[in-house]
């Protein structure tokens, strides 16, 4: 009966187009952008040690060899910058700080758009903060959650982003700086609700065609959100955000593409994308996932298709369980010959799998690529 009704609202919508015969919908070219959002993008003192050059400078591109296809293949890519960037005094856990090469392998993997509103955002105060975004917008990289002062924040924000004529809206906030103070004029957009409220609208304002939400929210290593995200992601939906996407937890947790009961909208909420790059090692840390999703639009109405998501892992680099932090999809078959790899491999994929099989909820598909085709 719902699939009925559901049929029945979808027709509905686009006879109530005003004024078009069928041949001129038919005629409608559908517009459509593909996204792609992927993990936390962290640097640890393991992955400084491991990048080091004999020259001294650093080298972090082969990091994403085998997964920068994928990403370059999306016409917004967004990643959560979980580390500052300076000039010197590189450092891992608890304050980090990369130096400008690993920004640069960043860019050219393919990503275009990072958010920077983390508890980590601060690890090297004001100065630190202003170094990031001077080398964000010199490499221009679009990037949004932190700012040189409000002014920049009224100019810059809601971030949107137009292309191939479908308008988005990004909105970035943290749930904290961990304790550290915002130093005047900046401003680090933390997640308050009267704050976002304001927020939503101003995007609404700009006419986009999608508004979405990225999280740095919940629980540390966790597999399923607590309530109050769960309730959180409802009060969002309810303001008028189309579509989540959490990190934080470092640990991946399920992805819900919600169906309307009354109307053809449909809602993407990821609640957690795990890691993308980090040297951390407990069970369920060492990957994440990139979800991927298109938005068609049609006249001025646009929903969700071809939602999927791609296991991403970091595998040790031999059975001393080492690694030189290269990303692999999950499925992949390069790593045979190391009997630990495999395993701890193969326990990353059996965990997700288990998870998003019994509290995914939606036609969300994973895809299994192999790293091999991807360098074809």
């Amino acid at each position: 009966m719902r699939h009925w009704l559901k049929i029945l609202l979808d027709t509905l919508l686009f006879c109530a187009m005003p004024s078009l015969s069928v041949a001129q919908l038919i005629a409608t070219p559908v517009q459509q952008i593909d996204l792609l959002f992927a993990g936390d993008i962290m640097q640890h003192e393991a992955q400084l040690e491991m990048s080091r050059l004999k020259s001294g400078k650093y080298s972090f591109s082969y990091y994403f060899k085998h997964i920068s296809s994928i990403v370059k293949s999306a016409d917004i890519s967004v990643a959560n910058l979980e580390t500052t960037i300076g000039a010197s005094g590189y450092s891992g856990y608890p304050s980090f700080c990369a130096p400008d090469s690993f920004l640069y392998a960043v860019k050219d993997a393919g990503f275009n758009v990072l958010l920077y509103a983390n508890n980590h955002c601060l690890d090297k105060g004001r100065r630190g903060a202003l170094y990031t975004l001077d080398l964000l917008d010199s490499l221009q990289i679009t990037h949004c959650g932190v700012y040189r002062n409000s002014k920049e924040r009224d100019d810059r924000y809601p971030l949107i982003i137009e292309k191939r004529g479908v308008r988005v809206a990004i909105l970035n906030y943290t749930y904290g700086t961990n304790g550290r103070e915002v130093p005047h004029p900046m401003v680090v957009n933390i997640i308050d609700k009267e704050i976002i409220a304001k927020d939503i609208q101003a995007a609404k304002e700009r006419k986009p065609d999608a508004i979405i939400a990225c999280m740095h929210w919940g629980d540390e290593y966790v597999s399923l959100p607590p309530q109050r995200i769960r309730e959180f992601s409802d009060w969002l939906i309810e303001q008028g955000v189309n579509h989540i996407i959490g990190n934080h937890p470092h640990v991946i947790q399920p992805i819900e593409l919600r169906e309307s009961k009354t109307t053809p909208d449909r809602n993407l909420v990821v609640y957690s994308t795990g890691n993308l790059v980090s040297n951390m090692s407990l069970r369920r840390t060492d990957g994440g996932i990139m979800v991927a999703m298109s938005l068609k639009k049609i006249l001025n109405y646009t929903r969700p298709a071809n939602v999927r998501y791609l296991l991403t892992w970091i595998a040790p680099k031999s059975n001393d369980g080492k690694r030189d932090f290269t990303i692999y999809p999950a499925t992949t078959t390069l790593i045979t010959d190391w009997d630990y790899a495999e395993q701890k491999r193969q326990q990353f994929i059996n965990d997700s799998r288990s998870l998003f099989n019994k509290h995914n909820k939606g036609n969300i598909k994973e895809m299994e690529i192999d790293s091999v085709l991807l360098n074809q």
